[in-house]
């Protein structure tokens, strides 16, 4: 258990620093599951994630010592489990006005949380929750972030960049992890006060590509749709031949060639 000087009330107040671990999402549920009651706002942060987690179980790739990849515990018994995706968009919306302090444009979400610099991934998230009958006991929040990596393999390298590739400049990772704190923090507090629609609304203006025609991809076929908003459980809904539909995570892709 480290003491840290940043400037929240609870999160990154304890700071556990690994220098390689598999997954900070499993090391951290591991903790949970073995240790005395953690406090919220426990941040697991590693130097090395050799096997992060993406959604779905893809794998989130990334260079030792170079970006951040770190794990949050929050206890948001609060949330009523139809609302659950509103701590995605929190999360989310933390993130972005992290990213969007350091690089003042250009920065939006990708449903349902991948961080996007214009047409590229900076970032992404993976919320774990576990459950008690209807209430959510915790949450694991897992965040990846591309900050001083230059190079990317290459299946990927057309469509990823970092903080470093777009200011020309390199971060003390410390420096980053401050400000996502302290948003982190405010963004969770706001939650907390139930201001749903408030956080929606925020999301929504920071959706990427909304009421933009665009292409995806669902089932192998490519079709022209375009984001017309987000249900409260987290499914997109789009205009597609001038009917409304929703989707679920993975359910659809996005490409940008017909």
């Amino acid at each position: 258990m480290q003491n840290n000087t940043f400037s929240t009330l609870f999160v990154g107040q304890n700071l556990i620093k690994l220098k390689e671990v598999d997954s900070t999402n499993n090391f951290l549920k591991e903790l949970v599951s073995k240790s005395e009651p953690l406090p919220e706002g426990t941040v697991i942060m590693a130097d090395n994630q050799f096997a992060g987690r993406g959604q779905q179980n893809s794998v989130w790739q990334t260079q030792a010592g170079k970006n951040i990849s770190l794990s949050i515990y929050l206890k948001p018994s609060f949330l009523p489990l139809d609302k659950q995706f509103y701590l995605n968009m929190a999360v989310s919306l933390a993130i972005s006005e992290t990213l969007s302090y350091f690089i003042t444009s250009g920065i939006s979400i990708k449903w349902p949380n991948d961080m996007y610099y214009l047409d590229k991934k900076l970032g992404g998230v993976l919320i774990e929750n576990a459950l008690t009958g209807t209430i959510i006991k915790s949450s694991v929040i897992g965040i990846g972030l591309n900050i001083n990596q230059t190079d990317f393999p290459e299946e990927i390298a057309q469509r990823a960049t970092s903080v470093i590739q777009i200011l020309r400049k390199e971060f003390q990772l410390e420096v980053i992890m401050e400000k996502l704190f302290a948003f982190m923090e405010k963004y969770y507090l706001v939650l907390k006060s139930g201001k749903f629609e408030s956080l929606k609304n925020r999301y929504l203006e920071k959706l990427y590509a909304i009421n933009k025609p665009a292409y995806y991809k669902k089932d192998g076929r490519v079709f022209e749709g375009e984001i017309i908003g987000v249900e409260d459980e987290g499914r997109l809904i789009m205009k597609v031949d001038n009917y409304q539909k929703s989707f679920n995570f993975k359910q659809i892709e996005f490409t940008h060639t017909k």
